[in-house]
């Protein structure tokens, strides 16, 4: 008998993650939906733990690590503008380390209920076309996506400026799209991505109006396509630039269950990551109320 998938002391991304962890961690996620729902949000598993938010602009100190211990914290989730940083402090303190945002490295909570919101729609990931359409440069949920999407069987193509585009993208196995319309044609799934201007200087592109010109998922783009694209963002949307309202607005967008389920999804990796097993999720559904 097969031994159920854990998924190990910290999350820091899902580069290395087994694509049966990832599904540990999908599956885990539907029951607690109903939770997320309730006015309070009570999981039995998490109760009497210590969950420390660590949302960083400067860089940490090492010493940090002899405070989390002396505070008896049981998981630290921590945003950083250094890549790595979560890895670093995963591997320097016993608390559990979930990575909320690490530099250009990875966003893995974010995959991961872009993930659960394509199989809800789709029912499978395995050989849809996903195009994730944009700022791909700057964008660490573009490489959680990447790693996640992948590792489920999906074909993954990248759409945007060149500028935008990290060097070598290619030799990562995904198909590189210099126009709109041709990703449009060919993808199931389009996840469009901020222009992520705080990080950009000069030269990445003309103007936002030539973006919108030249990359814009417009409705009448859409139009063109041969079937009907399901239509992601991960937020905040620069509406008219990368996305016309319309879109985002419209039939095919599934961008507020985008926003349900990264609820249910931070709730099973908490639940996990404190012991809990996807076969006792149910229960934790059941006793939520409590």
């Amino acid at each position: 008998m097969t031994a159920s998938p854990t998924l190990g002391k910290d999350l820091t991304g899902l580069e290395h993650m087994t694509p049966e962890q990832i599904r540990l961690i999908l599956d885990t996620a539907e029951p607690f939906k109903e939770v997320s729902e309730r006015p309070i949000k009570k999981v039995p598993a998490l109760r009497g733990k210590t969950i420390v938010n660590l949302f960083f602009e400067a860089s940490t100190r090492t010493r940090i690590s002899f405070e989390f211990e002396a505070m008896r914290i049981d998981m630290v989730v921590i945003r950083h503008p250094s890549s790595g940083a979560a890895e670093f402090l995963g591997n320097r303190i016993d608390s559990n380390v979930i990575n909320a945002g690490d530099g250009k490295h990875e966003h893995p909570t974010q995959a991961l209920l872009d993930l659960l919101t394509i199989r809800d729609k789709h029912g499978k990931i395995e050989g849809l076309k996903v195009c994730l359409v944009g700022d791909v440069l700057h964008s660490r949920v573009a490489r959680s996506n990447l790693w996640g999407l992948t590792k489920l069987g999906a074909e993954v193509a990248v759409c945007g400026p060149w500028t935008l585009m990290p060097r070598g993208i290619e030799d990562l196995g995904v198909k590189v799209f210099g126009r709109i319309e041709e990703a449009i044609e060919w993808a199931d799934v389009l996840n469009v991505l901020r222009l992520q201007l705080e990080r950009m200087e000069k030269g990445f592109i003309p103007s936002l109006r030539e973006y919108y010109r030249v990359f814009g998922v417009t409705p009448e783009r859409l139009e063109r396509s041969p079937r009907a694209i399901t239509i992601m963002h991960p937020g905040p949307m620069n509406r008219g630039v990368e996305i016309d309202s319309r879109v985002a607005d419209g039939p095919h967008s599934i961008i507020l269950d985008q926003v349900t389920n990264g609820v249910a999804v931070r709730m099973a990796v908490l639940y996990l990551l404190a012991g809990g097993r996807a076969e006792l999720a149910d229960a934790a559904k059941r006793g939520g109320g409590e």
